[in-house]
């Protein structure tokens, strides 16, 4: 294996610097004792004393938290069912239709499907607020959910299904008690990229918000705009750790069903 040149590594390391140093920097200024946020005043953790008696950024904070979680869940549920349907049956009426509406908000741009889904609601009289805001998040982030499960359903070995019907069980039993466990992983990372999603919208969040739904990315932007302060680089810095935190949890979750997956194809194995 050839060793890497001095420009892969530069390369590499001008990369890895221009997508996190941004990121660090926030972090880092975020224990700032100075108001200036661009000017180092020595360690303080004052401003996350003083973003908890933010009551604006709480509620939007709170908002933010519920809507994700909501989204998140009924677009998995919604995204592995549309999964198992391309998948399990490849021939039916409308399947082209069913899937380009599937795969449509991955290449949609944000702007157009936050129109799209104002212009919906205005259309039906639907009042803007939480509703709205968390069904055009569902309605974008269920496809990632779709795209995840969806790999995962391709590589799965049918044969244990069939199995598992042949010794008596139902199709829905089958379902939760085989299927269901051996997907996890990917139900698992598909809910943490929805969460993710959700947590990071802006621009449908925009169109599709009304009084008292303002989510905190809306929140944050209508501040900076006036001008960035120790406050809001604390919130994005709560806001990194909580994602972190969950996307460290939910790997170290599917390594271990990694694992006992593979110790008990291999007991099975030695069973035979």
């Amino acid at each position: 294996m050839n060793s890497w040149s001095r420009f892969n590594i530069v390369s590499v390391v001008l990369g890895f610097a221009f997508l996190y140093l941004p990121i660090v920097l926030l972090v880092v200024f975020s224990f700032n004792e100075s108001k200036l946020v661009t000017v180092w005043g020595g360690f303080s953790t004052k401003w996350y004393v003083a973003l908890f008696h933010n009551q604006g950024l709480m509620d939007a904070a709170w908002v933010t938290i519920r809507v994700a979680l909501l989204s998140a869940t009924v677009a998995t549920a919604l995204g592995t069912m549309a999964a198992l349907a391309l998948t399990r049956y490849t021939r039916f009426r409308g399947r082209l239709l069913f899937s380009g509406m599937v795969y449509a908000p991955l290449v949609m741009p944000e702007v157009i499907t936050g129109l799209s889904l104002l212009l919906l609601f205005v259309a039906i009289g639907f009042d803007r607020g939480f509703v709205t805001v968390t069904l055009a998040h569902i309605t974008f982030s269920m496809c990632f959910v779709t795209v995840v499960v969806q790999s995962r359903l391709l590589s799965f070995d049918r044969s244990v299904e069939e199995a598992a019907m042949d010794l008596g069980a139902t199709p829905v039993k089958t379902f939760l008690e085989v299927t269901l466990p051996i997907i996890a992983p990917a139900v698992l990372s598909g809910w943490m990229l929805a969460l993710t999603l959700s947590l990071d919208d802006l621009v449908i969040s925009s169109f599709t918000s009304g009084p008292g739904a303002t989510t905190l990315p809306m929140k944050i932007y209508s501040q900076v705009r006036l001008g960035v302060t120790p406050e809001i680089n604390a919130a994005c810095t709560l806001l990194i750790g909580f994602v972190a935190i969950g996307v460290i949890i939910a790997s170290i979750m599917t390594k271990r069903r990694e694992v006992q997956r593979v110790r008990d194809e291999q007991a099975a194995f030695a069973g035979r």
